[in-house]
């Protein structure tokens, strides 16, 4: 959440003002979208190997640290696991906000602008207010993937290690196909549902209050 809801917002908004070549940044944004989720992680795996001579610790190695654990350490686990779920799964939130961001008027722009209004003045007073309705759209979509995340951790690591990264779909997983405790995994199953739709529900209110303001 505090990495894949912000992140892809503020490239959006970098790529729109990139107005020469944001063609070119929302293909390179989009790219990882194109790319099998397992193949994905079989790639950053590699990246992430533990030794010297990882991609990833090789480039550390320039700047003097490392090498990193990455994968085989519990500080260092989950961390490495929401940097490759953050870039795989921006581009499509990118695409989503640029879409929202070219309909908005370019008179409220212009206009800001004759006002002498900067870059973050125009982005805090007319883009994310006129973003308002997309935005509280993609955070329920971003905590209902964050809660039901499982390939990546489930590939990466198994939930390891020490369970550093084991995850709610993840326990769910051991209860049913490891301990064969289906009565546990449905509990949890149906637990991890009813908050969802609560949640959907409180959303969908607050939503009506907004347009009727």
């Amino acid at each position: 959440m505090l990495f894949g809801f912000p992140v892809p917002l503020a490239l959006a908004v970098f790529i729109s003002e990139m107005r020469s070549r944001s063609w070119y940044f929302s293909a390179l944004a989009y790219l990882p979208v194109m790319v099998p989720p397992v193949v994905a992680i079989l790639l950053w795996k590699f990246f992430y190997a533990p030794d010297a001579d990882g991609l990833f610790n090789t480039v550390l190695g320039w700047v003097g640290i490392g090498p990193l654990p990455w994968l085989n350490s519990t500080a260092t686990a989950m961390p490495s696991i929401v940097l490759e779920t953050t870039w795989a799964g921006a581009g499509t939130a990118i695409i989503i906000y640029i879409a929202a961001l070219t309909s908005i008027p370019s008179e409220l722009y212009e206009a800001a602008e004759l006002d002498g209004a900067g870059i973050w003045r125009r982005v805090w007073h007319v883009t994310l207010p006129q973003m308002r309705g997309i935005i509280a759209t993609m955070l329920l979509l971003q905590v209902i993937g964050t809660m039901q995340i499982f390939t990546e951790p489930f590939l990466f690591t198994g939930g390891g290690p020490q369970g550093a990264t084991k995850t709610l779909l993840m326990t769910i997983y051991d209860y049913a196909f490891v301990r064969v405790d289906y009565g546990a995994a449905t509990a949890l199953s149906v637990l991890l549902a009813a908050s969802l739709g609560l949640l959907s529900l409180l959303y969908f209110r607050l939503t009506r209050r907004w347009s009727r303001a």
